[in-house]
């Protein structure tokens, strides 16, 4: 038997703060995860897989574009065709009912477990291997029960399938699972859907997050798609092998610098490294470690679009710098008291919940605003970019280049 795992595909993905990219470079991102979906597909046709498991948010909301909607109907159909059997849930972006698709009705499509009901299903494949699926789909965008309490025993080959997170993880408020928990049912395979990044929670039994298939911003960097697994029917073992279907490939580098640099040098090292590290279609978030070293213009300069466009030109097609983050190695040296000054005024200023108590009449108005208040990644962005001006300041104040 095989099978192929994926989750996240997110298709009407926004890819907001990529609006700045040139118009063919920006549709291209736009439809990069129904690339990677229709990849995810031809691979299917190609193994002759016996099933296909979709683990949730397979939409980025529960109101999707009705393009997406018939560009996934096409692909389960072509599944469907060849009588390979789909097994699909809904997880917490996509929440929604049966009625609201428009895949057509075919014994090898089922959506499993609606309105967050944990169901089982019996299938068998061409050849007479019997396998169960066991899941549960989401009809609100949050579930704070833990749902594993209600999955049966194992059952001959059984596949648990959910869109969630682990308890210590999630907040409680993404069906909240304890791996112990899990891997007390046993069950042959676990296939999971929420988690971007990709990952095996265990190996016996088989407790598995794909990641998402296209990875949509800095923080889900490199290779992303499915996995495909091929299960011996004699002794049950299941094999993995992850296939990368994802068009585009997101990398983060980081260029030090350890002494003063001019303009000129330092776009030349840039384009150098970026070069260096071009893997397929790849868009880079290049971090500038040292940016004590660079004058206040430059560090202005480089936090303009504009300004680095022309690394990105020097670059195209095969990349795209999207993203530049600046950070500071050291400060400029300072006597004991006023190091123990700065400290406090760190201590105050550069933490989460002070990040969070300014920007916070900004979460309200604004839901992308929080989602990146939400982000950790982001809030020590901001840490960084503060500290690289106070480095600035600090030499001015210490005789250095204002």
């Amino acid at each position: 038997m095989k099978f192929i795992h994926l989750a996240d595909a997110h298709l009407d993905s926004p890819f907001r703060g990529l609006s700045f990219l040139p118009n063919r470079e920006y549709a291209e991102i736009r439809q990069s995860a129904a690339q990677s979906l229709t990849r995810i597909v031809d691979l299917a046709l190609k193994e002759q897989v016996d099933l296909v498991l979709i683990a949730g948010d397979t939409f980025d909301s529960n109101k999707p574009s009705p393009a997406s909607q018939l560009f996934l109907a096409r692909q389960v159909k072509r599944l469907t065709d060849a009588q390979i059997q789909v097994v699909m849930i809904f997880g917490n972006h996509d929440y929604m009912t049966r009625q609201d698709l428009l895949v057509e009705n075919s014994p090898y499509f089922c959506l499993l477990g609606d309105q967050e009901k944990v169901a089982r299903e019996f299938f068998k494949t061409k050849t007479g291997f019997a396998y169960n699926v066991t899941g549960f789909s989401y009809s609100q965008n949050h579930i704070e029960a833990d749902l594993l309490d209600q999955f049966p025993e194992k059952e001959g080959y059984t596949i648990g399938l959910m869109h969630a997170a682990q308890r210590a993880a999630s907040g409680n408020v993404y069906a909240p699972f304890d791996l112990s928990q899990m891997k007390e049912l046993n069950y042959d395979y676990f296939a999971l859907g929420h988690i971007h990044a990709r990952q095996i929670l265990s190996e016996k039994p088989l407790i598995v997050y794909p990641g998402n298939i296209q990875g949509r911003d800095v923080g889900e960097l490199g290779e992303k798609g499915c996995y495909l697994a091929e299960v011996d029917e004699t002794s049950g073992q299941t094999s993995l092998t992850f296939v990368q279907t994802a068009p585009i490939t997101w990398k983060q580098l980081t260029l030090e610098l350890d002494q003063a640099i001019d303009k000129s040098s330092l776009h030349a090292k840039a384009l150098e490294l970026l070069q260096e590290n071009i893997q397929g279609k790849t868009y880079f978030s290049l971090k500038i470690s040292g940016s004590e070293y660079l004058t206040s213009e430059e560090i202005d300069l480089w936090q303009d679009q504009e300004a680095w466009a022309g690394l990105s030109a020097a670059l195209a097609p095969a990349a795209q710098l999207v993203d530049v983050r600046l950070s500071v190695r050291g400060l400029v040296s300072l006597n004991n008291s006023d190091r123990e000054a700065l400290a406090a005024a760190e201590a105050e200023v550069l933490t989460d919940e002070k990040i969070q108590q300014l920007a916070a009449s900004w979460a309200k108005k604004d839901p992308y605003a929080r989602r990146l208040l939400e982000d950790g990644e982001f809030r020590g962005q901001v840490r960084d970019l503060v500290a690289v001006k106070l480095a600035r300041r600090l030499q001015a104040m210490t005789g250095g280049e204002e």
